[in-house]
């Protein structure tokens, strides 16, 4: 908890990454089209063959839950390890029913192994690869639908 405490704090420490701000439904609810929206994308690329796109759409998927979370309870993030560390301090001191393994698999590369979302997104956004495992994607889309659908009854 510490560690994710300093984390949030240095995040704070600079408007351009996280801010306070007055709780904002309406835009915690976009954030939940938003990422409904990039879950129908997500599964239309993987059907015709964009796999590679498909991975970025599940990963912003995700992020947009995050940022809905964030727009409820007060924040406002421009930075995608921000938003993440944000969310994981709600979780932590109870102030939204989600799982910390969900967090987990969102997180960025430097924190987890190589089969996170970010980087999977990373790899394919900006390699030179588009032919994604049909595996790991139906995982991926399968995990991404998971954790806005939890997000969603979370914000209810």
């Amino acid at each position: 908890m510490a560690g994710c405490k300093t984390k949030l704090d240095w995040c704070l420490s600079k408007e351009t990454r996280l801010k306070r701000i007055a709780p904002n439904p309406v835009r915690s609810r976009e954030h939940i089209e938003k990422a409904k929206h990039n879950l129908l994308a997500a599964d239309y690329n993987a059907q015709g063959g964009f796999s590679d796109w498909a991975v970025s759409q599940a990963y912003y998927a995700m992020y947009h839950a995050l940022l809905a979370v964030l727009f409820k309870h007060g924040y406002e993030s421009q930075n995608h390890e921000c938003t993440i560390t944000a969310v994981e301090h709600l979780i932590r001191i109870k102030k939204v029913k989600l799982e910390l393994g969900d967090i987990a698999f969102i997180r960025t590369a430097e924190q987890m192994k190589p089969q996170d979302a970010k980087s999977l997104r990373e790899e394919f956004q900006y390699g030179a690869k588009t032919d994604v495992n049909k595996e790991i994607l139906d995982f991926l889309v399968k995990k991404a639908k998971e954790i806005v659908e939890k997000v969603e009854l979370a914000l209810q």
